[in-house]
């Protein structure tokens, strides 16, 4: 898309692409699905998505050289996306398949649902439409409502350290976690914006406007 920015879809081996790179084309951007260090550090944004088991992305990104890169781009303010397994990347650890380390941009840790919650015996992983308790204010959430149904496909959540980072919540079977956190240049989430239809096209494009400047 000729004089469109280019962002970095991080491709570190773990997932399908096609519906990130598609949003982004949708909102105006030029996306280039990339395993290159350099690719990701000459971008005017990054993408951090993924499906898949948190230890062996972690290897990948360490793999490809990739770890640098992306905590550089979050370091120095570039705009940054995480999408599901790329979100909880982002934190210090996961108790997933035994203990890993993380990125360790964001403190706190990934754990998995547990079997029980108050009595109630949780279906997981969690398939399917949910919704979205705001938090506080976003410029990345601008225009979604407090309770709009976003798509989520996952077995583990987060726990951040520091509250006040979470932008969202969202309760699966009556427990509550967080489901987005945003900062001044990032934002991540545990659903997946590009599967969520007319309301996660809206969250691409107010990135796509932090990438326009």
């Amino acid at each position: 898309m000729a004089g469109a920015p280019r962002v970095a879809v991080i491709d570190y081996k773990m997932c399908n692409l096609f519906s990130v790179v598609h949003a982004c084309h949708t909102v105006g951007l030029d996306p280039v699905v990339t395993s290159d260090p350099a690719e990701v550090r000459a971008s005017a944004g990054v993408i951090l998505p993924g499906v898949g088991a948190f230890g062996d992305a972690m290897k990948n990104l360490k793999d490809l050289g990739l770890v640098d890169p992306v905590q550089e781009a979050v370091a120095y303010g570039k705009p940054f996306m995480g999408i599901c397994l790329g979100f909880q990347l982002l934190f210090t650890e996961s108790e997933e398949f035994g203990h890993h380390r993380g990125l360790g941009i964001l403190k706190g840790k990934v754990q998995r649902f547990p079997h029980m919650h108050n009595d109630r015996k949780l279906k997981v992983p969690q398939i399917g439409w949910n919704t979205l308790r705001l938090r506080q204010p976003s410029p990345f959430l601008a225009g979604i409502r407090d309770g709009e149904y976003m798509y989520f496909v996952h077995s583990y959540y987060v726990l951040p350290d520091d509250g006040t980072l979470t932008l969202a919540s969202t309760s699966y079977q009556g427990l509550d976690y967080c489901s987005a956190v945003g900062g001044r240049n990032l934002f991540a989430c545990q659903f997946h914006p590009e599967k969520s239809s007319t309301e996660g096209i809206r969250i691409y494009r107010n990135w796509a406007a932090a990438v326009l400047g």
